[in-house]
């Protein structure tokens, strides 16, 4: 059955949009500008720009800035430092985020380990501190290095932890360190908005001495990760234990989403247990601030603004959300997600994936992810992880979360006396308390109000027909669905479709294809004068498209099928200036944002096999645009663009992904309402109806909408 999208957004004033940072990539593009036509010798100026033309290299580290400090403080401590990870760096399209460290994590980025610069001190104090002596080195991170501190002219060596402690953690972070930024790390100021917050280590002084700035705080314990990895025969931990940490854990997250931040790196070389012989040996810690984010605006209290750079990736590639890898604003159902990677890593041993390598990794391990159930993820789990996992997958961007049912989840797998259970869950019990619940316990029982939430997670991919409709005032729009089993341009069937539109003074507005079957929109209302267009064998023909620009033409749509060919449509009589395009194996984020900060807006998109294929255009009539990239149709985003003023105006999808470009343009049309269609077939009846209400089809494409 079809399922309807849809949305009448009248009147709305377009929200200012923020501007996009121009990320490069090393693939030549093909571009076509008027003003070169002009010159005697343009056609061979143009042919040797489109030749040679690529983008200029840039240092990507300074083209997405990124808050964030650093290492693992007091905590990377006793943590096993320096080992390699498989889940950090640049993965295909996306930047990773050098922000944060971990026990383990040491391919973050080392930008601001700057030891070659500066020596480390053989001793230091800050900020009204003891005079430390500077001894082992405990770990490093992204940005900086653990060292034990040990206290000079000490006489009483009992005390262990708090500001008079004999040995502490001395976390070094240099001044040119990116998370410095020109001052004091980012992290310091986290530290300080959360102050005494449950299950944050304690800092007991902080300055700056000679090139570094330096924390000092508790020395803890092992991180999860080491004692995972010190079960070295079984290679997971008991049932109690994870469900044991899975209660703190979200009681940790609770008390630090309530001061109105994520953590935006949830994984098990960042939770770390109290230093061993200590009232906290038994305490779990969630340590690594460097990526932590405001979830909820410190001046208004509201939400943060939903926003989506594909481009973008904050987090540890194993553990981090789906969100997070399509580069969604971070927000609360983030951690979550993340802690419940990590619980199931720490029960089984292994997620499912693990092990995948390449420069499209980061890519492959979402895909994966999001083609995974939580039956399937939790196949060899108990039920309560089952049902963790199903809850926090389905949360909404600007949901908040119902700690006390996610901690109610593991209550009957946990022994009955808090005392007795083998990490401290005190914080949870507070939590569970303070829902008012005897004991600190909940039951299972769900509110005869809740409704059942819609599954978005699967584990069965499936594709459909996606049909966008906008208000036009009346006029004649026509569609033809033709068969194409074999490329051949002469095929008369296509060309006798078209010539007929052509003949009642219609033009194609767009075209698509599922399977080798062309569609092919005509309408009265696009303003061309004039028009050409090839079936190719080629995944885009660019000498034709060349031979076309030369001639005044520009692309106005395309589509591939996925034998490889093409259909390209380019006309006269459309406002743009300059044209580019490009061919890409993955969706290629960083380039459109390259181009828009070029003044490029994407005018079409297509998709032939797992290839895109985007077309932007300068004078395209376009304020801003933006980008929604899923592995399903993206409902929230479009719905929360919409609201905002934006439109779609593209839309193409392979079978793994549907990508959506929605833009505010200059001139507000008078009426906005826009309409969304998904339906198994094509919409050939739906179409109809659509017209009765003056909505006409303006963009079609086949491909990924559920999972």
């Amino acid at each position: 059955m079809p399922e309807l999208r849809s949305g009448a957004r009248r009147g709305r004033r377009p929200a200012t949009a923020k501007k996009a940072s121009p990320i490069v990539t090393g693939e030549a593009i093909a571009t076509r500008t008027r003003r070169r036509r002009a010159a005697a010798e343009a056609g061979k100026d143009l042919i040797n720009q489109l030749d040679q033309e690529a983008p200029a290299a840039v240092d990507e580290n300074v083209v997405v800035p990124l808050v964030g400090g650093g290492a693992v403080a007091a905590a990377a401590a006793a943590a096993a430092a320096g080992k390699a990870e498989e889940n950090k760096g640049v993965e295909g399209d996306k930047e990773m985020d050098y922000c944060g460290s971990g026990g383990r994590s040491n391919d973050k980025g080392n930008a601001g380990d700057d030891e070659g610069t500066s020596p480390i001190p053989e001793r230091v104090q800050v900020g009204g501190s003891p005079l430390y002596r500077v001894e082992k080195k405990l770990g490093k991170g992204g940005f900086g290095q653990v060292y034990v501190g040990r206290r000079v002219g000490v006489l009483n060596a009992s005390e262990r932890t708090g500001p008079g402690a004999v040995e502490v953690a001395l976390k070094f972070e240099h001044r040119t360190s990116k998370g410095c930024n020109d001052g004091p790390p980012y992290e310091w100021q986290i530290y300080s908005n959360l102050g005494s917050c449950h299950g944050v280590p304690r800092v007991h002084f902080k300055g700056r001495h000679s090139d570094y700035y330096i924390m000092v705080m508790d020395i803890l314990g092992p991180s999860l990760w080491d004692v995972w990895n010190n079960n070295s025969h079984t290679c997971r931990m008991s049932i109690e234990m994870v469900a044991c940490i899975a209660i703190e854990a979200i009681s940790i997250l609770e008390r630090m989403h309530s001061k109105g931040y994520v953590h935006g790196d949830v994984k098990p070389e960042n939770f770390l247990l109290g230093q061993a012989g200590t009232p906290d040996e038994k305490k779990l810690f969630l340590v690594d601030l460097g990526l932590a984010a405001r979830w909820r605006d410190s001046t208004t209290g509201r939400h943060v603004e939903y926003d989506q750079r594909p481009d973008v990736f904050r987090g540890t590639v194993r553990y981090a959300s789906v969100h997070a890898h399509l580069g969604r604003t971070g927000s609360r159902r983030d951690d979550l997600e993340s802690l419940a990677y990590t619980l199931v890593f720490l029960l089984r041993g292994r997620l499912p994936w693990q092990g995948y390598q390449g420069e499209n990794k980061s890519f492959l391990v979402s895909k994966k992810k999001m083609a995974t159930s939580p039956e399937a993820l939790c196949c060899f789990c108990p039920v309560p992880f089952k049902n963790f996992v199903e809850y926090v997958v389905n949360l909404k961007f600007d949901e908040e979360p119902d700690y006390a049912k996610c901690i109610s989840f593991f209550d009957g797998v946990v022994a009955p006396n808090p005392s007795g259970r083998p990490i401290n869950t005190d914080g949870a019990q507070k939590l569970l308390c303070q829902v008012g619940q005897k004991r600190g316990r909940l039951t299972m029982d769900d509110d005869e109000d809740e409704q059942p939430k819609k599954k978005v997670r699967m584990g069965m991919p499936a594709s459909q027909w996606i049909s966008v409709y906008n208000a036009r005032k009346p006029m004649k729009q026509r569609y033809e669905f033709v068969c194409r089993y074999h490329y051949n341009v002469g095929e008369p069937r296509l060309i006798h479709h078209i010539e007929k539109g052509n003949e009642d003074g219609l033009f194609i507005s767009c075209v698509a294809s599922a399977q080798n079957l062309w569609a092919l929109i005509m309408d009265a209302g696009t303003g061309f004068t004039a028009q050409v267009y090839e079936l190719s064998p080629h995944f885009l023909h660019k000498e034709w498209i060349m031979e076309n620009w030369e001639k005044s033409y520009y692309i106005t749509a395309i589509a591939g099928a996925t034998n490889g060919s093409s259909f390209v449509v380019m006309s006269k009589g459309t406002p743009y200036l300059q044209q580019s395009y490009k061919v890409s194996d993955s969706f290629p984020s960083k380039w459109i944002n390259k181009k828009w900060k070029e003044g490029f807006h994407v005018t079409c998109m297509a998709t032939s096999g797992t290839r895109w294929a985007i077309v932007m255009s300068r004078g395209a009539g376009y304020t801003h645009q933006v980008v929604e990239l899923d592995f399903l149709y993206p409902s929230d985003g479009i719905h929360r663009r919409w609201d905002k003023g934006y439109r779609i105006t593209s839309t193409a999808a392979t079978l793994d992904q549907a990508a959506f470009v929605l833009s505010i343009p200059k001139r507000k049309p008078n009426d906005e309402t826009q309409e969304t269609l998904r339906t198994s077939s094509f919409p050939s009846s739906h179409v109809k109806e659509k017209w009765a209400k003056n909505l006409y089809l303006a963009s079609v494409c086949f491909g990924r909408t559920v999972s």
